[in-house]
């Protein structure tokens, strides 16, 4: 798998260097947006579609799509030296180590609800003295929901 996730991360290098694709150069973190919702929308298609008819194709395809917006953004991130596609795959790792006590430390629940109480106490540990991130979600939401309709106006939707 790593070896298929640095070609993925030389391609997007590729298209964004000096000799790469004039599109793809021209993208922002701002710019992207769109492309970003519209795939995580074909995703769920992509479920859709596994659960009613069983063929995992398009769902391949389209989680595809969705980890090139994930390394698009990566690699843009560490041009502006913010941080790297490891970083990520760092910090994800970290957080579900982390948030699977009971997996990963062989800590133990009485019942589901215990262990929810324990994964609510160790998120807010880990957002303490970040809530105010938190105000950034509501519009976050209502810009999303925004993107969505212009998706489907383009895709003839509406």
């Amino acid at each position: 798998m790593g070896a298929e996730i640095d070609r993925l991360k030389e391609i997007v290098e590729t298209l964004r260097s000096e000799n790469g694709c004039p599109w793809d150069k021209a993208q922002t973190h701002d710019s992207l947006k769109a492309s970003c919702i519209e795939e995580a929308a074909e995703v769920v298609s992509g479920i859709n579609i596994l659960d009613k008819t069983g063929d995992p194709e398009n769902l391949k395809e389209e989680l595809g799509d969705l980890l090139l917006q994930v390394m698009f953004h990566a690699v843009m991130a560490e041009e502006e030296g913010y941080f790297t596609f490891d970083d990520v795959a760092r910090t994800i790792n970290e957080k579900m180590v982390r948030r699977h006590p009971h997996v990963f430390s062989g800590v133990t629940y009485a019942n589901d609800e215990e262990l929810h109480a324990a994964w609510a106490e160790i998120k807010r540990k880990e957002k303490a003295g970040r809530e105010w991130q938190e105000e950034y979600l509501a519009g976050a939401l209502d810009e999303s929901a925004l993107l969505i309709e212009k998706a489907k106006e383009r895709k003839g939707y509406k």
